[in-house]
């Protein structure tokens, strides 16, 4: 069996010399941004295109219907933030709190999670190609299932195993 091909990084935004951070969350296009706070914003259908996010805080934002690509999220929090349906490709979450975040329905491509918090987070009807999961934490992650065909290292998964055990109705005997 031949493994499955990593996801593609993102392509860098294009930044002119002067370039300003940005300071609002809305459609962005080549743009950085570092330590805003845009908790509980609405923002449904936003479109990020090669974009950077550090430590920005987005804890309960709504990005229902987003369209994601080219995006990297650094030590981000996106806890309880919204991203029902929407579209990430050529995403990376690095370091970042997503406990109880949102992904129903959402469709990832070229995916990287590494080293994120994504405890009770939902990925039910979520549509994966080429994710990758390493170094996160899991538990209580709702929608398992959804993960068929992402990629983790053997120590995360044997980590998680009680998870996907649930998930697949695995009951685990006591050996006398």
């Amino acid at each position: 069996m031949t493994a499955a091909k990593p996801p593609t990084a993102p392509y860098p935004p294009d930044l002119e010399d002067d370039a300003e951070p940005a300071t609002e969350l809305a459609d962005l296009v080549d743009a950085v941004a570092a330590d805003a706070d845009w908790s509980n914003r609405k923002a449904r259908g936003v479109t990020l295109r090669r974009v950077v996010l550090r430590r920005c805080r987005l804890t309960g934002a709504e990005l229902a219907e987003a369209s994601l690509s080219d995006v990297t999220f650094e030590e981000c929090r996106l806890d309880l933030a919204g991203l029902r349906m929407a579209k990430l490709e050529r995403v990376v979450f690095r370091g970042c709190r997503m406990a109880e975040c949102d992904l129903l329905d959402a469709t990832l491509t070229d995916v990287l999670f590494d080293g994120c918090e994504l405890t009770r987070a939902v990925f039910t009807g979520v549509r994966v190609t080429r994710v990758d999961l390493r170094g996160c934490e899991l538990a209580g992650l709702e929608g398992v299932g959804a993960l068929r065909g992402a990629r983790m290292p053997w120590t995360d998964m044997l980590e998680n195993a009680p998870l996907f055990a649930a998930a697949l109705g695995l009951q685990v005997l006591d050996e006398d």
